[in-house]
């Protein structure tokens, strides 16, 4: 068994032979610690976790209560090959959340840095959150989908597979994602539909008014210039170039699932 000699390991844990438990670490009671599961530094588990095989966190992740690291994946294609949960540094998991990891051989699912995701989810196999994030409770994240940095996925949304959540996007409470969500856009309703910047989110992120401006230029060339959306990223490219500007054309051009577009009002909402 590799725990070091400064981390505290509750009396009525389970830490395996072959698992490995970094300095600093705390270990709370009833903990459950597979075999080639390895915690970084200063990680602190809460009573009753359970990391399973072939998880890795980082340095100084917090685990709540109740919460399950690793689990084999959700797929009825996993056949029980080595995959792998990969977990980086600073992140806080709340209580009562499940991650899988990768369903084919030596696949993994992938946690970056710095995420708060709040209590009683599931991130699914393969799927891979960036720096950041913010995912709030109840959401549940489906396989192989990609959640770019500082995005925010409110409480009880769902995020169908393969679908992408673009960079300081923020997506709505119970919202069902079943397309790309654009980066740094609200998007809202029960079937998701872009209702303008994040704004609050730009501006907390340090993005400058001219930045901000470009952007707003962006969605109107997108949305409501009658443009083919061929031409509209055209436009883009050549009229406001910039990496926030381009990093949106990129991920639109890069979609597979396709992108929202805003609900237009009924005939009967126009005569209001």
């Amino acid at each position: 068994m590799s725990i070091d000699p400064s981390a505290i390991v509750a009396p009525t844990a389970r830490v395996h032979a072959h698992a490995v438990i970094g300095p600093g670490c705390v270990i709370g009671e009833y903990c459950v610690i597979e075999q080639d599961a390895v915690l970084g530094r200063c990680c602190r588990l809460e009573p009753y976790v359970y990391l399973k095989r072939w998880t890795t966190l980082g340095d100084e992740n917090e685990v709540g209560a109740g919460t399950v690291l690793g689990t084999d994946p959700f797929d009825k294609r996993f056949t029980g090959e080595r995959s792998h949960l990969r977990i980086g540094h600073r992140n806080i998991i709340r209580e009562h959340y499940t991650i899988s990891r990768g369903t084919q051989p030596e696949s993994e699912t992938v946690i970056g840095d710095g995420n708060y995701i709040m209590g009683s989810g599931h991130v699914a196999h393969n799927s891979v959150i960036g720096n950041d994030c913010v995912i709030a409770s109840c959401a549940l994240v489906a396989g192989h989908v990609t959640v770019e940095d500082r995005a925010f996925i409110s409480g009880g949304a769902v995020i169908h597979q393969f679908s992408r959540i673009g960079t300081l996007a923020m997506i709505g409470g119970n919202v069902r994602v079943n397309q790309d969500a654009l980066p740094y856009c609200l998007h809202g309703d029960f079937n998701i539909t872009p209702k303008g910047l994040n704004l609050v989110g730009l501006r907390r992120a340090g993005f400058s008014r001219e930045k901000i401006a470009s952007l707003k230029q962006a969605y109107k060339l997108l949305f409501t210039s009658n443009l083919k959306l061929r031409e509209a990223l055209v436009r883009i490219e050549s009229e406001i170039p910039n990496d926030a500007t381009l990093h949106l054309v990129e991920f639109i051009r890069a979609s597979k699932r396709g992108i929202p577009r805003p609900r237009r009002a009924s005939a009967a909402e126009d005569a209001g």
